[in-house]
């Protein structure tokens, strides 16, 4: 579909501006007292010229006005506020069980997949190929929905001697892309609106771009050079690191009241069922503590720990059981994890919904104005660099501190999406979670026992240098920002075409990292073979389009345009139809304003007119 990769760089007309060039150009005929042929390209052309004044799609929309108080009599005062206070209490409360149910979200993909994991993990023959590695990270991250516990994983291999550091980098690349789902996923709830869905939609693409783009740099030259293990263990030898304790989890003090009430998993056994350490037990934990009796009575005349330790495996005795809604139920893992998947993602949504309309509804007149000024504020001349800057640290702070990047970065997207926060200023909020995610596993990493601090150390340093790499790459250098242009560009794919945002998620997250793991299990020369001529064609076509927009010249008369493909080899209007067919919601309706846009960017005249 080489049309719609280079369709984003043309402003697309919108459905007024194409309704008042189809009135103009007929009352012109019309004035002359002869009929006039209208054309397509005719049509379209003056939709491009007069586009080109109109206003900027990506600009922040204008914010709802609200009437001052001092216009409402003291009842209507007093009403007000107390509306006003009730929503902003709904909107904390919604955003609690948003994070509660994305922390049993994460507990159902993780009785659903953690045992899939440890046994993706094992596969000593795929990890020692770095693309295999890549993909397993993101594959292991999905199915769990944790990045920390993904890394966890590898942690605990890597300290048991079953994965080598070298091994671990690509797998610790593909957590850091697996992780950025949650934003996409986030994104859908806000599909019911075209230019909302936009600017939601590019926050998550920009985060998930990052990521890619970073690893492409990264892995070969980690592959050739071993950069990113070198400068870890150059870190460590400079650093004298002892044991400490972990750090506090904010947001699981939070949220453990309720969800704890649902379900509660056993975070030893996860962990060591990649290193094999585990039988075939349950991860649903049964067994929460002991008798205080018991406990002291064996401390004192042992000296050492109870043997109730709480976990699933521990000796018989006056155990404690846990007090949620699946202890002693004779469902399997997957069953229940099922159920939570069910259910955690019905509140999600709901959240999500609900979140999205008290936004629009506080975030109003002089308050939202205040908000959305603050927080893309730019310092002055020469010292607007800062700003950015500054956004990273806020991004990482704000991350340390709620111990999740997901949170956060669920939290920005549908801030986007209401218009609060620009796709400028979101980037480095989202560069700076990677950072922030990555010091809380530091963290995490300097609470381990001794005899595995270096290299859980180590493997958190690799995730913190990579996250630091791409920065230095992606946002130092204004002009190297392509994560930015390339999700505008999505931003208006799926606006235009929503189900896009559908088959991204899966392509990217699920369909191709599984595709490219089944060829690794063939072995490296299959997927060489394999993949190879795929990538060679995909850097051709990148190459002609970027030719065909800045020198068509250089290239032979007939690739000048792609007017000559099938018109479902150059646009997705034909994809569109088929899939309108079988779904009629609004999100996949097909709307008047995408079919007169795709009807003027398919126009051969169209096409040939434009230098793509």
């Amino acid at each position: 579909m080489p049309n719609s990769l280079a369709g984003g760089q043309v402003p697309h007309p919108t459905l007024a501006t194409i309704d008042l060039v189809d009135r103009s150009l007929r009352d012109a005929g019309g004035s002359r007292n002869s009929p006039i042929d209208l054309t397509p390209a005719d049509t379209c052309s003056s939709v491009l010229v007069l586009e080109e004044g109109s206003m900027d799609p990506w600009a922040l929309p204008q914010l709802k006005n609200t009437s001052p108080l001092k216009e409402f009599s003291m009842a209507g005062r007093m009403c007000r506020m107390v509306i006003g206070f009730l929503k902003v209490c709904g909107l904390l409360g919604s955003l609690y069980f948003f994070i509660c149910s994305l922390d049993v979200l994460s507990s159902g993909f993780q009785l659903l997949g953690s045992r899939m994991a440890g046994d993706v993990f094992k596969g000593n023959a795929a990890l020692s190929n770095p693309v295999a590695g890549l993909v397993i990270g993101v594959l292991v991250t999905v199915l769990v929905q944790s990045s920390s516990t993904s890394s966890s994983i590898v942690v605990s291999m890597v300290a048991s001697k079953l994965l080598t550091v070298q091994a671990s980098v690509p797998i610790i690349m593909g957590v850091n892309v697996g992780t950025s789902i949650t934003s996409t996923l986030v994104s859908m709830a806000q599909s019911g609106d075209r230019d909302e869905f936009r600017r939601a939609f590019s926050g998550s693409a920009v985060h998930g771009i990052f990521n890619w783009l970073t690893v492409l740099v990264l892995l070969p030259l980690e592959s050739v050079a071993a950069l990113l293990q070198r400068l870890s263990a150059l870190a460590l030898g400079v650093a004298h690191l002892q044991p400490g304790t972990r750090a506090p989890d904010i947001l699981k003090a939070l949220t453990k009241p309720l969800t704890h009430l649902i379900v509660q998993l056993d975070s030893d056994l996860i962990a060591g069922g990649a290193t094999g350490n585990t039988t075939t037990t349950s991860l649903i934990k049964h067994w929460c503590g002991c008798s205080r009796e018991l406990s002291q009575g064996h401390s004192s005349a042992t000296g050492a720990l109870s043997p109730c330790t709480g976990r699933n495996s521990s000796a018989l005795g006056d155990r404690l059981p846990c007090r949620h809604l699946f202890v002693g139920s004779v469902l399997s893992d997957p069953a229940i994890g099922c159920i939570l998947l069910a259910g955690s993602l019905l509140v999600l949504s709901a959240c999500l919904v609900l979140i999205v309309k008290l936004l629009n509804s506080v975030l109003r007149g002089h308050v939202a104005q205040a908000v959305r000024t603050v927080i893309n504020a730019d310092f002055p001349f020469p010292f607007g660099w800062l700003s950015g800057c500054l956004a990273i640290f806020v991004g990482a702070g704000m991350t340390f501190l709620l111990q999740s990047s997901s949170v956060f970065t669920a939290a920005v997207v549908p801030l986007m999406g209401v218009g609060v926060i620009s796709l400028d200023r979101a980037y480095p909020l989202l560069l700076g979670s990677n950072i922030g995610t990555t010091t809380t596993a530091l963290l995490a990493a300097l609470a381990s026992p001794s005899d595995m601090l270096l290299f859980a150390v180590q493997v958190a340093l690799i995730h913190f240098f990579f996250n630091l790499a791409g920065i230095l790459l992606w946002y130092m250098v204004p002009i190297l920002r392509l994560p930015i242009p390339l999700a505008k560009h999505f931003g208006d794919l799926t606006a235009r075409y929503r189900w896009v945002a559908v088959v991204y998620l899966l392509l990217t997250f699920l369909l191709l990292p599984l595709a490219v793991f089944g060829l690794s299990l063939a072995g490296g020369t299959v997927l060489a073979t394999t993949g190879a001529p795929l990538v060679g064609l995909v850097l051709l076509l990148i190459l002609v389009n970027i030719l065909q927009r800045c020198r068509p010249s250089w290239l032979p008369r007939s690739l000048r345009s792609w007017a000559w493909l099938p018109l479902s080899l150059r646009s997705l209007e034909p994809w569109d139809r088929l899939v309108t067919q079988c779904c009629s919601g609004r999100a996949c309706t097909h709307s008047q304003t995408a079919s007169k846009e795709a009807h003027c960017y398919e126009t051969p005249e169209v096409l040939a007119f434009q230098q793509f």
